[in-house]
């Protein structure tokens, strides 16, 4: 198997179809190699071809109410009164650190994705 540099899209589908082939290739055995390398070599294309965006504040504090069954309510100890918690959701507030430390503290949501700058909303 030839290992060459990914330059196009095909070479990255090509990458990944043998990253598939060699996924349970033992650690420290040629096979085991070539698949660290592919990798590597799959990771820099991604970064440079596919970025990931970086995640909302918002929308992950969102997914954790959903996904935790929670309420504006209960976000009041975390955010503040319920105007406020109410502002930060509709995206007309930003998180201050204060929030952001007992976010992370309280329902465990990360702290470099709470940091992260997101957009605001006219209140109108």
């Amino acid at each position: 198997m030839e290992i060459k540099p990914i330059k196009t899209e095909s070479d990255y589908e090509d990458a990944l179809k043998k990253i598939d082939q060699l996924w349970d290739a033992s650690y420290g055995s040629p096979e085991g190699d070539k698949l660290d390398i592919l990798v590597t070599l799959v990771e820099v294309y991604e970064e440079e071809h596919h970025p990931i965006p970086p995640t909302d504040p918002i929308d992950v504090i969102l997914h954790c109410m959903e996904s935790q069954g929670l309420s504006e309510h209960d976000l009041e100890p975390y955010i503040g009164s319920r105007s406020c918690v109410t502002d930060v959701l509709k995206r007309q507030r930003t998180l201050t650190l204060d929030m952001i430390r007992s976010l992370h503290k309280g329902l465990g949501i990360s702290a470099d994705i709470l940091i992260q700058p997101y957009s605001l909303r006219d209140a109108s």
